[in-house]
């Protein structure tokens, strides 16, 4: 079984002490995010556990940790985001200066394979467009050469709720670069250049348009091609059919869950309104089995999701 910790909430940054408790106690509950009264109980036996998989954009508080979970014989890596838009877009992420800190603090405990750089989404904007997103993905990458061998880059998807988050900001101006094929073209060649410069494999996330052409592969960010090289382990390598067509992502269970990340982005398809953020942050409990709330469903059925099956070492 493969843990995404997670798709949904950035767990490292602000759910850390309750993902060690779990990992001590070895199992969680998880809702379905579609109906609440559907509840998993998820193994995370290390024994029972492939790989774990962590998105964030800010894992230091995890470091501590790092030790202990190498003790207890967990695999895992890291999808770290780092972008350096301005406050009006990502509100509480750290300083990309910091970002870049930890990221090198970790490939150094690590390696350099086990921690991918995640430059996305990329939203065109009056605040940051063409000409600074090359700027940025330069800057960052130049400091990063070293410590990652993978970036993995996508564009921001206009859902309902993402554009109201967008259309919130008085001053901001947006638009689709997936629609501007010239422009699209242009700032891809220039991407996938700039990481090839910097020693870095490059690749797209969940997108239906094909770059190939500039030398950006459709990518895995739950890669079974990146689990063996890095972890010398087979896995199920057939597609989540969870996520979304264009995703290219293996099967995983993810233990987040939607409208608990307090970073405050506004370009976030994970969060609806930080009303809800907020009302969700209250009901954490760092000893409680569940992400939000307590064991108040204890009477409802309760199934197991499934261990792994095999996997082989080199």
């Amino acid at each position: 079984m493969i843990i995404s910790a997670s798709r949904r909430t950035d767990i490292p940054a602000f759910y850390h002490e309750w993902f060690i408790n779990r990992i001590r106690e070895g199992f969680l509950y998880t809702r379905n995010p579609f109906n609440a009264h559907q509840i998993a109980r998820v193994s995370l036996i290390p024994s029972e556990v492939d790989i774990i998989v962590f998105w964030t954009r800010n894992p230091e508080k995890l470091i501590p940790f790092i030790s202990e979970m190498n003790q207890m014989g967990y695999r895992y890596y890291f999808q770290f985001t780092i972008t350096g838009y301005p406050r009006v877009i990502e509100k509480s992420v750290p300083n990309p200066n910091r970002a870049i800190e930890i990221f090198k603090e970790i490939s150094k405990i690590l390696g350099p394979g086990k921690i991918v750089w995640r430059y996305d989404p990329i939203l065109l904007s009056n605040k940051v467009d063409a000409q600074e997103h090359k700027r940025l993905f330069s800057k960052i990458a130049e400091q990063l050469e070293g410590h990652t061998k993978r970036v993995v880059i996508s564009f921001a998807d206009f859902y309902k709720k993402t554009e109201r988050n967008l259309k919130a900001i008085a001053t901001l101006q947006y638009s689709d670069i997936t629609k501007q094929a010239s422009e699209l073209y242009d700032l891809a060649q220039n991407l996938s250049l700039t990481a090839s410069n910097h020693n870095m494999q490059i690749s797209s996330c969940s997108e239906i348009i094909d770059l190939d052409y500039v030398g950006i592969r459709h990518g895995k960010c739950i890669d079974d091609q990146l689990i063996f090289e890095e972890f010398g382990i087979r896995v199920d390598a057939r597609k989540d059919k969870g996520q979304r067509e264009e995703c290219g992502c293996i099967k995983s269970v993810d233990i987040g869950q939607y409208n608990t990340c307090l970073h405050g982005c506004s370009y976030c398809y994970a969060t609806f309104s930080p009303m809800s953020v907020e009302k969700n942050r209250r009901m954490h409990n760092p000893k409680s089995p569940f992400l939000v709330g307590g064991s108040e469903e204890e009477n409802i059925d309760i199934h197991k999701e499934p261990a792994s099956v095999q996997v082989s070492l080199f």
